[in-house]
């Protein structure tokens, strides 16, 4: 049987358990806790039995501050005052914004935004208080710890700051959660059987994410991931408005017409879920007009083709990126509100070839699951082992702008790789460390997400040693160490707020790029790797000929073998490099092997000279 969220829990039961660790979703569009009751999970109501909290901020002129359905009944007198769907801003910089919002933003001096004065940290942090004060309110105790759940393509500084709101709150995050791991645990996933694979098709306001997760031997492990982070419901929400704005004949509207559209359209979209027609409606929405029009389920399908398309396309790259068919999976689960739409389950059930499993409430299944992860930590619950995976390839830049990776894609997670390095040139004694994110081979077809510059003991052209290690926590967040392995020097760094925006058209463009240039970004890779090969032999090559240290029978062979080696570097071409430099290697290779010798003889001869002075 399935855990209950129906029932309100008592406040006599956790005086018996050590620690309450909350359980919280913090959406884009709504937000819910839940804590563990006698062994079962449970979403805690407000007084007005509601379990669902609208992820809503009103601002007031004077600071004052209220949340949720309260902000909500203000919106009609002050749209401009009331804040939603912030967590489409938080973690990025002002630069990095290319989602529709529709409040006014401006900056502060970190280059954070600022809607209404605040940065989307501080307005997290009020809904998260919100959530904390209704479960100590219920609880009738002081809670401080919580499980959050975060997208699956949330990056470091959005994983960051999601932590330093809760923290802005007074809680302690014990583990930051991927969204479709969450809702494999609220389905109750683990016991389909002794191995079962499923997908999480997770739709909600503002991301969307396709997992393919697996349970076996009581390890959840997830197998791929793909998202896109401007893909939810408000997304859509956006559409249908440009639909009645063009058949009105309207393109410019205000901020605060704006607000009011969307809410009509999310008005709209929902009633479209349930009925086949619906009528957008604003009375006054100008001087000289109102807008009427009546969309029906078809336009709302017609409008949502694109939209639900992508949300398909990350499917199937899932799919391949975990080397599965759709008919490998056990089970196909909704999450997220936005899958209410029947065009969107009929578009999930024809991709995937079965009818997905719409058992649990899509709003509430991420806080469940979480709630289900804060019992296992608080030991309320059964042990149940979670892994992660990171969604895209992690390294750093090497010598001839080549990617080196050093965590592959799809690596479960918590992790940490790391690799020795040394230096490119006589004397050096720093260099900058380019900590990049992507799939392609060249560094500067990748994201850089941070660099830096280390020092390190000076030494000749490859004697120093520099050892990098990249460590992913629980809650994906990358931190990177380059340490001096001649002093043990270390520099460490924790990537937050300055990585990048992996949003949808970027994360789409780099897995879909990676695969479209897959032949010619290797024929890249070989030939740069061949060129550096090459640029290190010709001058020893060159100074043995000018030496005399061969005969002319090997002068002339390599003589041939340097002259192909060289017009192949002007040709550009990879594998004739490549085959070239073996063939000028295979050439010096018996040149090379009487200069270690000789070299060797030298030394030992002055080793005996210097054993014979001393006792002359």
């Amino acid at each position: 049987m399935r855990p209950t969220i129906d029932a309100i829990p008592s406040p006599a039961y956790f005086s018996a358990v050590s620690e309450l660790v909350l359980g919280i979703d913090l959406g884009t569009t709504n937000s819910a806790v839940g804590v563990v009751d006698s062994g079962f999970p449970v979403l805690l109501a407000d007084s007005d039995g509601h379990r669902i909290t609208p992820s809503a901020v009103w601002i007031g002129r004077d600071g004052s501050i209220e949340v949720g359905t309260k902000a909500l009944r203000r919106r009609a007198l002050e749209p401009d005052r009331v804040v939603t769907s912030i967590k489409r801003l938080i973690g990025r910089r002002v630069a990095e914004i290319d989602v529709s919002f529709p409040h006014p933003i401006e900056k502060n001096s970190g280059d954070e935004p600022l809607v209404l004065g605040k940065t989307p940290v501080e307005i997290s942090a009020e809904i998260l208080k919100e959530l904390k004060r209704l479960a100590e309110w219920r609880m009738e105790t002081t809670i401080t710890k919580a499980v959050i759940t975060v997208p699956a393509y949330f990056h470091d500084a959005q994983r960051a700051d999601t932590k330093r709101a809760a923290e802005l709150a007074g809680l302690e995050v014990l583990r930051i959660l991927n969204e479709p791991t969450a809702a494999a645990l609220a389905y109750g996933l683990d016991k389909l059987g002794e191995r079962s694979r499923v997908a999480v098709y997770d739709l909600g306001g503002g991301t969307f994410d396709l997992s393919i997760l697996e349970m076996q031997e009581g390890v959840f492990q997830v197998l791929a991931t793909h998202g896109d982070t401007r893909l939810g419901g408000d997304d859509l929400d956006a559409l249908i408005i440009d639909h009645v704005l063009r058949k009105h004949g309207l393109s410019e509207v205000s901020s605060i017409q704006r607000m009011r559209l969307m809410e009509e359209a999310e008005r709209v979209k929902c009633q479209l879920s349930a009925g086949d027609i619906a009528t957008f409606r604003l009375p006054f929405f100008d001087d000289d007009r109102s807008i009427e029009l009546p969309i029906t389920r078809a336009d709302l399908e017609s409008i949502a083709a694109a939209w639900i398309a992508r949300s398909i396309r990350c499917c199937a790259k899932a799919l391949a990126d975990a080397q599965l068919a759709a008919s490998d999976l056990d089970a196909v689960i909704l999450v997220g509100g936005s899958t209410r739409m029947p065009a969107v389950r009929d578009a999930v059930e024809k991709f995937f070839g079965k009818k997905p499993d719409i058992s649990q409430h899509p709003d509430e299944a991420i806080a469940l699951g979480a709630t289900i992860q804060g019992g296992i930590l608080s030991g309320a619950l059964g042990k149940m082992v979670l892994l992660d995976v990171t969604p895209l390839s992690l390294g750093i830049e090497t010598l001839g702008g080549l990617m080196n990776v050093l965590i592959p894609r799809n690596t479960t997670i918590p992790c940490n790789a790391g690799e020795a390095f040394t230096n490119a040139a006589d004397g050096q004694s720093a260099m900058k460390l380019r900590v990049l994110q992507g799939e392609r081979e060249m560094a500067d077809d990748n994201w850089e997400l941070r660099n830096f510059n280390i020092n390190f003991q000076s030494a000749p052209k490859g004697q120093a040693r520099v050892g990098v290690q990249f460590k992913i926590d629980e809650n994906g967040i990358l931190e990177v160490l380059a340490r001096d392995i001649a002093t043990g020097t270390d520099t460490i760094v924790t990537l937050g707020k300055t990585a990048i925006d992996v949003d949808d058209a970027a994360v789409e463009a780099m897995v879909g790029e990676s695969v479209e240039h897959a032949f010619e970004d290797m024929a890249l890779r070989v030939f740069t790797e061949a060129r550096l090969k090459a640029e290190e032999l010709i001058p020893a090559v060159e100074s043995a000929l000018q030496q005399g240290l061969v005969n002319e029978a090997e002068k002339s062979e390599i003589t041939i073998a340097l002259d192909a080696v060289r017009a192949a570097i002007k040709s550009a071409a990879g594998n004739p490099l490549k085959a070239a430099v073996q063939r000028l290697d295979a050439a010096t290779e018996a040149m090379a092997a009487r200069i270690v010798e000789d070299a060797m003889t030298k030394a030992l001869d002055r080793q005996m000279g210097e054993t014979k002075n001393p006792l002359a």
